[in-house]
């Protein structure tokens, strides 16, 4: 259960997190690890203007979120005892003993808060609940601990005794909540409600009265919030804050199970390379297989704190980044690899870190498109190729994925480039080139006839027309207006891609922009292919014409 209300307890649940994230505790473990930055397993360096009992009561807090109760209550016990004035500590340990399952334990701490500070809406509520239960322990009960509780709050800085109510004090709201007792269902409720000095009664408040005191009580907790903040800007520099790898302020901070916290990205990076901290070494295969890096909260929290207007440039660096991985026109990413083709899928087994890089580059920015291109002597890669969409990712458990692609828009290389290891491209899109009148009949004609061939060879069945079909599929079917799209017609790509010709004839049929010259092409190859007995290179899967 973790205490939400009271001043500071949003600065705790931070702590809380963001222990589990540097190592200083865990569930699993029975007291908190110590380790270097820590000074009993809070790190230092958020809180370098609070005391030891200001550190113990986060602490506290920290430990009663993870479970681990006997633990925080001795913190509490040893704030009591050092500030007996000081009544949150009072109120997070009526917390824990309420968790530990001591009711009577816990009023009677709560009481003691009250008692310091009248005010205190949080102690109020949490003594409602209690006394509102069936088997709420009895006021007897708890002013009977009177004496135990006495021995833990200890005594005064200047050896005085601490401000407690005295057992007559006891006695006397023993006796005035006893006569009270005939009518149980309202008069003890409502007096424990509106309980401003233990053992006194007062009027229940009004709705306006109870508004107004939560809305005081908010602004407290937000002006000590903002009192915190000067501290840690004091003490921080930009540099505490920097990625080791990129030497830039974090950008979505990641921490890893060995405590490095480094920039989502710049971790990414290392482990396309090799699954280990790029710091101490530790193997980080699990944390690999898991494929999840979850930004620390706490961490981002601090920054956005102490230097809003460094963490606000450093996001729109991002964003400039990111706008320029956006274009798909300039410095496009180049996989370098196989003839693709517009509209047929061409799935990808992604190894390389280089491409591993590009692909989460391109899923980051949204285009999730990336330009495929054959290998050519003396250019890295051809002159023509095909843009590729980015349908579904499947991540392998050692960072290798498998990417189903489906090609789009045809284009040519205007220059090359290189980025982070990948190639890139200035492209400019290619289109058919539009007809109309007598040469669209003529077009219409010449693409029936065409597709007539095409579904005889695919109905040929001999071995290789069914090696085809069972990997490839079907013919698509033939579309109506065959002008429709900037690289016409489909079924014309995936006969292309289908059929035995070399790489080189296929750029060829790819980078021409006349849709009667390519069907003109595929008829005298189709044609050829089925009227005479095909030579014995052409029987083999692997043949070329």
């Amino acid at each position: 259960m973790k205490s939400t209300e009271g001043p500071g307890c949003a600065q705790c649940e931070a702590v809380a997190q963001g222990l589990s994230h540097c190592g200083g505790l865990s569930p699993a473990s029975s007291s908190p690890t110590a380790s270097p930055g820590l000074i009993s397993g809070v790190p230092t360096f958020l809180f370098p203007a609070l005391d030891s009992s200001s550190l113990r009561l986060c602490r506290a807090e920290a430990l009663l979120a993870l479970g681990q109760y006997p633990q925080a209550l001795e913190d509490l016990d040893a704030v009591c005892r050092a500030e007996p004035g000081e009544h949150e500590a009072f109120f997070r340990k009526g917390k824990v003993l309420l968790e530990m399952g001591q009711r009577a334990e816990a009023l009677l701490a709560w009481e003691h808060c009250l008692t310091l500070s009248p005010h205190f809406q949080p102690a109020r509520r949490e003594m409602e609940k209690i006394v509102m239960e069936a088997d709420a322990p009895q006021p007897c009960t708890a002013a009977q601990l009177g004496d135990a509780h006495l021995s833990s709050a200890g005594s005064q800085p200047d050896g005085g005794s601490p401000v407690l109510p005295s057992s007559t004090q006891a006695q006397d709201q023993e006796g005035e909540l006893a006569d009270g007792q005939g009518d149980v269902g309202s008069e003890h409720s409502q007096g424990t409600a509106t309980l401003s000095q233990p053992g006194q009664r007062q009027e229940p408040e009004t709705l306006a009265e109870s508004q107004g005191r939560w809305l005081l009580d908010k602004e407290e907790e937000t002006a000590a919030a903002k009192c915190t903040q000067p501290c840690l800007r004091e003490s921080l520099s930009i540099s505490d804050l920097e990625c080791s790898l990129c030497i830039r302020m974090f950008f979505e901070p990641v921490t890893t199970p060995c405590g490095h916290t480094f920039c989502k990205e710049c971790l990414e990076r290392c482990l396309d390379h090799r699954p280990n901290c790029p710091l101490c070494k530790q193997s980080l295969r699990e944390y690999l297989k898991a494929g999840r890096y979850s930004p620390t909260v706490l961490l981002q929290d601090i920054m956005l704190a102490t230097f809003p207007t460094q963490l606000a440039e450093r996001r729109e660096l991002h964003r400039a980044e990111m706008a320029e991985l956006s274009n798909l026109t300039k410095n496009i990413p180049i996989f370098v690899c196989t003839m693709s083709f517009p509209g047929i899928p061409c799935p990808l087994h992604i190894f390389e870190p280089r491409y591993r890089l590009m692909i989460r580059r391109c899923q980051e920015s949204g285009t999730r498109r990336f330009g495929m291109c054959i290998f050519e002597n003396g250019k890295s890669f051809a002159d023509y190729g095909c843009m590729l969409e980015i349908r579904q990712v499947e991540l392998l458990a050692d960072g290798r994925s498998l990417v189903d692609t489906i090609g789009r828009q045809r284009f040519r290389v205007l220059s090359r480039g290189h980025r982070d290891g990948y190639h890139t491209a200035d492209i400019e899109y290619l289109e058919d080139r539009k007809v109309s009148g007598e040469e669209l009949q003529e077009l219409q004609c010449l693409h029936e006839s065409t597709y007539r061939l095409a579904q005889r060879f695919c109905e040929h069945g001999d071995l290789t027309s069914r090696h085809i079909l069972m990997q490839h599929g079907s013919l698509p079917e033939k579309e109506e207006d065959i002008q429709a799209s900037a690289d016409g017609p489909t079924w014309c790509w995936w006969l292309i891609s289908i059929l035995p010709l070399d790489p080189s004839y296929q750029l060829n049929l790819f980078s021409c922009t006349s849709l009667r010259a390519r069907l003109s092409q595929l008829q005298h190859i189709l044609t050829a292919l089925l009227q005479q007995p095909p030579p014995h290179h052409l029987r083999h899967p692997r043949g070329r014409v």
